[in-house]
């Protein structure tokens, strides 16, 4: 299938060493961008007049705690992805399933939790949206020969760090390292207890362990002493900032990565569901937060929101960039904004309005029912329009 997106103000690429291109259209053909220009001509299946609002990639949430379908037992909400994909998330990153009741914390069950989660979302995408999910919680006794059954089993994750027995920088280490060894991505809990059960996790045993990503360095909830997250912020790891975190503490971290140059290493995610709730617009909230308080350019914090993280776990998503899989999200600024534009509202600390979104080329939903109404509209102008209705 070809879709031709016409009629854009402005590109949002993602990368965040070029994050705006001269383009007012898109070609997509077979769920990847085969051109980004000027006044492109194609007589495709699909046809997107954009009606002047800008295209971003399709946002990526860091930090989800699924369980099994769009269902969380923690919030006993239903359709919480499909709420998600409204506030522009195209692709959702599991930190680990630990909300399953009576999540089997034995090796072999927790394996084969892990691989049936993997399964379970690669199997159906909620609402459209690609949930990554399958991420083990690591438990004393693990070997290396049980990264390699997972690794060989398709899963690429490893969950937060800290939730389970595994707790210091010790007996973690050697696990991220076999984990790394055979291609799988993890992260590390810091800050205080999220749940019952877990630990108050501090800058040095995460600095011991070397995971790839430091999870929610402003706290999951509760956030780290400010040494701690200089510490963190200066160990060359990612660093994940969170919706369901601290406030002033995501500001002090993203402040310190500024001044190093170190925002290529920055990434956003939402950590719900959790006691926080369920937060549909947290990853569009965290961007606000940051380019209106943070004193980051607001192109440079929608590349925290989807290039860096695209780059951390490796995913083909994440960017509008030729041969990367064509995810958009259609923005505007909110009517009756200061803004004229979904940048300029990111700057004054307002929600950009979604009004349109699309996962491999195909619009999945039209003006978003979550965000403040965007002030243009895209429009499906010829072919199936969204939810595969004729134009």
């Amino acid at each position: 299938m070809r879709t031709l997106i016409t009629g854009l103000s402005q590109v949002v690429t993602g990368e965040i060493d070029r994050p705006l291109v001269d383009a007012d259209t898109i070609l997509i053909e077979d769920g990847r961008f085969t051109a980004i220009g000027r006044g492109l001509v194609d007589d495709a299946d699909v046809v997107v007049d954009a009606r002047g609002a800008t295209a971003f990639p399709g946002l990526i949430d860091s930090h989800v705690h699924p369980v099994f379908g769009d269902w969380t037992p923690r919030q006993r909400t239903t359709d919480f992805i499909e709420s998600g994909l409204h506030g522009g998330v195209t692709t959702m990153i599991s930190a680990g399933e630990v909300h399953l009741p009576g999540r089997p914390k034995d090796i072999l069950g927790l394996k084969a939790l892990a691989i049936v989660a993997q399964r379970a979302f690669t199997n159906v995408r909620p609402a459209g949206v690609k949930v990554h999910a399958g991420a083990p919680i690591l438990e004393l006794g693990l070997e290396e020969h049980d990264f390699a059954e997972l690794a060989s089993a398709g899963v690429t994750l490893v969950g937060e760090v800290g939730l389970g027995s595994v707790r210091t920088g010790a007996d973690a280490a050697p696990m991220l390292a076999w984990a790394r060894q055979h291609g799988m991505v993890s992260t590390f809990h810091t800050g205080g207890p999220s749940i019952a059960g877990s630990s108050a996790i501090r800058a040095e045993v995460v600095l011991e362990a070397r995971p790839d990503i430091v999870g929610h360095v402003n706290g999951g909830t509760t956030a780290l002493p400010d040494s701690d997250i200089e510490a963190l912020v200066a160990s060359g790891m990612a660093i994940e900032i969170v919706h369901c975190g601290n406030g002033r503490a995501a500001l002090y971290a993203a402040g310190l990565a500024r001044e190093a140059g170190a925002l290529g290493r920055v990434i956003l995610g939402n950590d719900a569901p959790s006691g926080t709730g369920v937060v549909p617009l947290g990853i569009l909230r965290t961007m606000a937060h940051l380019a209106s308080l943070g004193g980051i350019a607001p192109e440079v914090v929608v590349a925290l929101a989807t290039g860096n993280t695209a780059r951390v776990h490796r995913l083909e998503a994440g960017a509008i960039a030729v041969g990367r899989e064509a995810d958009v999200t259609f923005v505007d600024a909110p009517q009756g904004s200061a803004a004229s534009t979904p940048l300029e509202a990111l700057a004054l600390g307002d929600l950009p309005g979604v009004g349109m979104v699309l996962i491999d080329g195909r619009p999945v939903i039209g003006r978003s029912r979550n965000t403040p109404p965007a002030a243009r509209v895209p429009e499906v102008v010829k072919g199936p329009g969204v939810g595969g209705g004729s134009h």
